[in-house]
């Protein structure tokens, strides 16, 4: 039996992923052996094929790499002392962030720890779905301080992590307005936010007297959000690139401000797979790629223009 992975041959285009070959991994005593059904493909994996930011400076000695954080799918061997888990138990995990990867593989160890039961109430896909957006849309509003009454301004509230983002903030009784393209005012609308077209007119022309504001955009997008805010407003802003910038201009106009990086967290993400299980959040799915089309999956990433969450069926 072997185990199909996507690997980055080299940093570059998206043409640079290729599918590779290798035995099916066994576990180690506190591991569990996972046959994955379904891998989340997020910015950082296109960003770091590209060549940018630390785990791909942390790597580029180790190519070729296998990218991928998100898995779901299906516990088929345990390791001699795996207590948690059971032989067909559906399970997921947002694994190896951020330096090891290895989320693109039909086939990968995992600790125990690092993986939560997925409820019946949930189909694989979904659950691929949350670890790293949905933990890093929590995380955000949590560092925001999100409370009841607050205004909150999220940019780019139809992506993988902006649709989660949008939803907690909602069940936080904030009052949430999101940036989006025409396409997506009424998806968010129905997911009770204040949709502003950016196509239309920058946010700043559109939204004020914000208390938070939750950057998922970066560069001058957010540098024009700014403007939105009132005095003693709180910035999170997640994407790493520009991160120093955007909140040193923040402290500037006298807002408090902080660039962040998503951490795994077990307990959470089994909060946000009960919360799915009962129907408080809902996933959006914008395809499934067969993995031998992951060239695809990371040139619709890179579009700018997804809706919801891009995954790779890895045993399609």
């Amino acid at each position: 039996m072997e185990n199909k992975q996507i690997v980055i041959t080299e940093f570059g285009s998206a043409e640079t992923l290729a599918v590779a070959t290798s035995p099916v991994p066994v576990p180690k005593a506190d591991e569990v052996l996972i046959k994955v059904a379904f891998s989340g493909v997020n910015p950082i994996d296109v960003k770091t094929r590209a060549g940018l930011g630390w785990a791909a400076a942390q790597n580029k000695d180790n190519l070729p790499w296998v990218p991928g954080y998100d898995i779901s799918g299906k516990v088929v061997a345990c390791g001699a002392a795996s207590t948690r888990f059971s032989i067909n138990d559906n399970v997921a995990g947002f694994i190896g962030f951020p330096l090891q990867g290895g989320g693109y593989s039909q086939y990968i160890c995992v600790a125990e720890t690092d993986l939560c039961a997925v409820p019946d109430a949930i189909t694989l896909e979904a659950a691929a779905a949350l670890p790293l957006a949905g933990q890093t849309a929590a995380q955000a509003i949590n560092n925001a301080e999100v409370k009841e009454g607050d205004r909150v301004l999220i940019l780019a509230g139809a992506g993988g992590v902006g649709h989660l983002a949008v939803q907690i903030a909602v069940a936080a009784k904030a009052e949430v307005y999101t940036t989006c393209s025409e396409a997506n005012l009424d998806y968010l609308a129905n997911l009770g936010a204040h949709a502003v077209n950016y196509q239309f007119a920058p946010a700043s022309e559109r939204v004020s007297d914000v208390d938070v504001l939750i950057d998922l955009v970066g560069g001058d997008i957010a540098l024009d959000a700014l403007k939105c805010l009132k005095d003693g407003a709180r910035v999170v802003t997640v994407p790493t690139l520009s991160a120093e910038l955007i909140c040193e201009k923040a402290k500037l106009l006298g807002f408090t401000a902080n660039g962040m990086l998503v951490k795994p967290d077990i307990e959470q993400l089994d909060a946000l797979m009960y919360m799915v299980s009962v129907g408080l959040l809902k996933t959006e799915i914008h395809k499934i790629y067969p993995l031998e089309q992951a060239q695809d999956a990371h040139l619709q990433i890179e579009t700018g223009h997804t809706r919801g969450k891009v995954l790779l069926g890895m045993q399609c």
